[in-house]
């Protein structure tokens, strides 16, 4: 029976930034068939394609706590900083965040010039 619900989508997960889609097969802070990981956020999860391990999985991204938009865990489109932010919603609020994270999103905006805007999650 286990084996039925792992396998099952529930959805297509969006990203609302990048349009990266994948299907997810949970959603909350506990994935199935894990003993003891306790996600820190409500994350879309789907088992990982690429290990023969039914405990594996891939989070895949959740709702920015601010604007409520699916972003991606793409570092061009969001970051977690004891909740999910996506990265317009980091740079509308850039003087809350801490010394740290304005640094590193400094660091982000240099080489990654290159993108039409600067939010496409590069895709491989």
């Amino acid at each position: 029976m286990a084996s039925e619900t792992e396998h099952r989508s529930l959805g297509v997960f969006e990203c609302q930034l990048c349009g990266l889609t994948a299907p997810y097969s949970y959603v909350g802070q506990k994935p199935p068939n894990t003993q003891s990981v306790v996600l820190l956020e409500e994350s879309y999860v789907m088992k990982d394609p690429f290990s023969p391990d039914r405990d594996r999985f891939l989070v895949l991204g959740a709702r920015c706590s601010i604007c409520g938009k699916l972003a991606c865990v793409g570092p061009e489109c969001s970051l977690f900083y004891s909740k999910r932010f996506c990265l317009p919603c980091v740079r509308e609020h850039l003087s809350a965040f801490p010394p740290e994270i304005r640094q590193d999103l400094e660091k982000k905006k240099a080489p990654s010039s290159s993108g039409p805007s600067g939010r496409a999650c590069p895709r491989s």
